[in-house]
């Protein structure tokens, strides 16, 4: 390993602590809920899934690889 790993640890590592922070205070509540998303309730059997929501969150992160890549690479 060669001393460029160390900041993009620290990148992350704050990354997750923004993410964290906004679960914890409830501004992502909206995330899995969005129209598309399906949710079938019937008795005791709950099953969630989260179209469009794992949509959005694909587009992201291509986005964001993206653009890491042709900054960085």
């Amino acid at each position: 390993m060669n001393g460029s790993f160390g900041p993009w640890l620290v990148g992350a590592g704050l990354a997750l602590l923004v993410l964290g922070l906004l679960v914890w205070s409830g501004a992502l509540s909206w995330f899995g809920r969005l129209p598309g998303d399906l949710a079938v309730e019937r008795g005791n059997l709950r099953v969630y899934v989260p179209i469009t929501s794992m949509v959005l969150l694909s587009l992201g992160l291509s986005a964001l690889l993206w653009v890491l890549r042709r900054f960085l690479g």
